[in-house]
């Protein structure tokens, strides 16, 4: 399973894409991506600490694209291997992680130094290790602190329910390891977070001015009903801020109606076995807890924030599958067979095309980047320089090996780099050229005289 992930993956989404403006904040915290960009306060040590093993010695992004598709297809064997112990169908356990595997977000971030994927299997992995018979109690931290090294917002919205179940639910409490279970919770999110509470101390000023610079950074975090921002988000930008006035296709929510159904049918199969369905009730309850941060505080959307939700549910889903399936069987319709055959084809088309469609967008439109970069060089700017602008800063300056600054800044910038709109009055004098063949218009660098 975790190989074909990674070989339909590397298919769609090609090894030699361009690092995308966080990747490439991530990256320059190591020599060979020089120069450093600006490491603001959200951004954590997680990924980071994933692309060491190869971006401290190498800037090949073939190279280093191909270690995080090995890293996300052994991510995605562990996260879901727990789960064997708990719903003792093996079957089922991979069926999830097929239907997880199968989304084009899944697939688009595989290769792609962001945080989501580790969160979704430490979440998953979590909630598999605290309800296996015999607890692994080492197996519940560690998840878990990879969830806290990777977002620590999603950290606390897994651990609470976490928490809440090592405590409550009868099953649990009835095998005698309560003080184990919640010394592992505990554990694990102590030492995610560490290292986000040191950092918070020693360039931030404490964890409150941290938390306060992050949401500011975030736009504020406030209460908001985002549901329609992330539907939008399920075939929009990479990042939908703001996702004012923008639709979603109808064939792509195909994903967010058939979720809900076969996770009910799941629970239906796991009672009609005569199963518990503690379980499930808790990889939902986590799968809702993950999902309320990003539904009713940010004022924002991307589809990658709901993939711990999307893996979780993917384990009742995956029983309601094996429900369809033997109902199909039973009847012997060819009808119910051309049906189910023509539902699959259609998720996996639908997902495909999805994921190699932003990953076309992604390598001509970060391919400005290196255009813009060509410009500022014909017209004398070199390192050490200074650039300002109104959109991609961060990645253009650091294409052209400049330092970033935004357009409000007071420092001497060596050049400004526009998206549209009118320069500021301190640049209104300065020469401007436009830059040919972007794929997004309306590039112009200004160069100070």
């Amino acid at each position: 399973m975790s190989g074909a992930f990674c070989l339909v993956s590397a298919a769609l989404v090609p090894l030699t894409m361009p690092l995308g403006w966080d990747e490439i904040v991530y990256a320059s915290r190591f020599s060979p991506y020089d120069p450093a960009t600006p490491f603001s306060a959200p951004r954590t040590r997680g990924v980071p600490l994933l692309l060491a093993p190869v971006a401290s010695w190498s800037d090949s992004t073939v190279l280093l694209r191909a270690w995080l598709l090995m890293l996300a297809g052994g991510a995605l064997w562990l996260g879901f291997r727990p789960w064997l112990r708990v719903l003792h169908r093996p079957t089922a356990v991979w069926v999830a992680a097929g239907l997880y595997s199968s989304l084009w977000i899944t697939l688009f971030h595989a290769g792609s130094a962001m945080p989501n994927h580790y969160t979704a299997m430490g979440a998953t992995a979590a909630t598999g290790y605290l309800l296996a018979p015999r607890p692994r109690y080492a197996g519940v931290a560690v998840s878990l602190a990879v969830v806290f090294l990777m977002r620590p917002n999603d950290g606390v919205a897994i651990a609470i329910p976490l928490l809440v179940a090592a405590a409550l639910i009868p099953a649990l409490r009835n095998q005698g390891r309560l003080y184990g279970r919640l010394s592992a919770v505990a554990a694990g999110a102590a030492a995610g977070v560490l290292p986000w509470i040191v950092e918070a101390h020693l360039r931030f000023g404490g964890v409150r001015h941290r938390l306060a610079e992050a949401g500011e950074i975030q736009g504020g975090l406030r209460p908001v009903f985002s549901l329609g921002a992330h539907l939008t988000a399920l075939d929009s930008p990479l990042l939908c801020r703001p996702c004012a006035g923008d639709t979603v296709q109808s064939p792509v929510a195909e994903w967010w109606v058939l979720l809900p159904l076969l996770a009910a049918l799941g629970f239906w199969e796991a009672r009609r076995a005569r199963r518990s369905t503690a379980p499930l009730w808790l990889a939902v309850a986590v799968a809702v807890a993950a999902s309320a941060p990003y539904l009713l505080l940010v004022p924002y959307a991307a589809a990658r924030f709901l993939l711990p939700v999307y893996a979780l549910l993917a384990l009742p889903a995956a029983l309601g599958i094996l429900a369809v399936l033997r109902r199909v069987r039973t009847a012997g319709s060819r009808w119910a067979v051309v049906v189910l055959a023509l539902t699959v084809i259609g998720h996996l088309g639908i997902q495909a095309t999805l994921a190699h469609t932003h990953a076309d967008i992604q390598q001509r439109a970060r391919g400005d980047w290196d255009r813009i970069a060509s410009v500022l060089r014909e017209h004398g700017v070199r390192p050490p320089c200074l650039i300002q602008g109104n959109a991609s800063t961060v990645p253009i300056a650091h294409t052209a090996g400049c330092s970033s600054a935004d357009t409000t800044a007071p420092e001497r910038s060596s050049a400004l780099v526009l998206r549209g709109g009118k320069p500021p009055r301190w640049a209104h004098d300065w020469p401007s050229f436009r830059v040919p063949d972007t794929y997004n218009p309306g590039w112009t660098v200004l160069v100070r005289p």
